[in-house]
């Protein structure tokens, strides 16, 4: 009686966590979230590529790791920080691990923090144009 209690509460555990990431995933994107893969320290050797959801919020990109539990974003980018330094094509098994037909664009932050994010075209678009948009008085550099 007791082990068939343990695995009933362990099961209904997993299928919480279950519900829980596929309401998260569901909710993310119907309020405007696109695929997007990151990259922090990109010169390391062994840095993988995150899948997640980024969304925009004003001046701000914020990323959402796929396979997480938190609430609020894993990464928050601000647009006037932001400066793109590089654009590429994913090489080798890196098209395995970005979404479909993306490109990948180095980015550096106010900090020098090198990250890489990949994202397909339409997302690339949409990213370009807010990066490079900017409220009236205030400059911005070209993203592209």
């Amino acid at each position: 009686m007791d082990v068939a209690l343990v695995v009933l509460a362990v099961l209904l555990v997993l299928l919480v966590v279950a519900f829980w990431y596929a309401l998260r995933w569901v909710r993310m994107r119907r309020l405007g979230g696109v695929s997007v893969a990151l990259r922090w320290q990109p010169d390391r050797e062994r840095s993988g590529w995150h899948l997640g959801i980024g969304r925009y919020r004003g001046e701000e990109f914020v990323w959402y790791r796929v396979w997480s539990l938190r609430t609020g974003p894993d990464r928050v980018f601000r647009r006037d920080r932001l400066n793109i330094t590089d654009r590429r094509e994913p090489i080798g098994t890196e098209s395995y691990a970005v979404p479909s037909g993306s490109t990948v664009l180095r980015c550096e932050s106010a900090s020098q923090e090198a990250i890489e994010i990949a994202m397909g075209p339409g997302a690339l678009t949409g990213f370009l144009s807010w990066l490079e948009s900017a409220p009236p008085g205030r400059r911005i550099p070209r993203a592209s």
